[in-house]
């Protein structure tokens, strides 16, 4: 991964020819209809786009280099940086459905990088998930090469341009979050 040169508009990993940022904004004098938005310049599509983009080429290559996959990263930092959640918030936090959370804590119970335990009695008991001292270490060992990845895609932004979307995306997200769930059901975060 070269993001410099893809940044400097020459060709993507394909061989492609890397696609130049428009320079007008459809978005600068939008009315309420959306008049003149086209299904490219949503911003669902674009984040979307995006976010896919990043973690082919920032998240999926050091999560593969430790024999991760992107769900059990993302768990897996949740974890660490929790130490331990139930079930239910840990949920919430990835943002992802439960069978796959589900399905990926085992995973990693399997590889001994977390504990499950049931609380409580009743049919309905409350799993905790807690990081084991081996989830810790392998997660210190993956973060100084996501914080790297990541802080390589956000330094090809000025600062000013850093600021303005850190701003914006901080406020579309605190505007879209559902009131006492706690997130707007989409992806990322400090694992990717």
């Amino acid at each position: 991964m070269d993001l410099m040169k893809r940044a400097a508009g020459t060709t993507t990993d394909t061989g492609d020819k890397a696609v130049p940022p428009k320079t007008d904004c459809p978005w600068a004098q939008l009315d309420e209809q959306g008049s003149g938005l086209d299904v490219d310049d949503f911003l669902t599509t674009m984040l979307s786009q995006l976010v896919n983009a990043l973690r082919r080429t920032v998240t999926l290559p050091y999560a593969e280099q430790f024999a991760l996959t992107v769900p059990e990263w993302r768990l897996l930092a949740l974890l660490a940086h929790a130490r331990q959640l139930p079930f239910a918030e840990l949920v919430l936090q990835s943002t992802s459905d439960k069978a796959l959370v589900s399905r990926t804590l085992r995973l990693l119970e399997g590889r001994g990088l977390v504990k499950l335990d049931a609380e409580g009695n009743t049919p309905r008991k409350k799993l905790i998930c807690s990081i084991t001292p081996e989830g810790l270490a392998l997660h210190e060992q993956v973060m100084p090469l996501a914080r790297k990845g990541q802080a390589e895609v956000i330094r090809l932004l000025e600062p000013e341009e850093r600021r303005a979307m850190y701003q914006a995306l901080r406020k579309l997200h605190g505007l879209c979050v559902t009131p006492g769930r706690g997130d707007a059901g989409g992806g990322g975060g400090e694992g990717e």
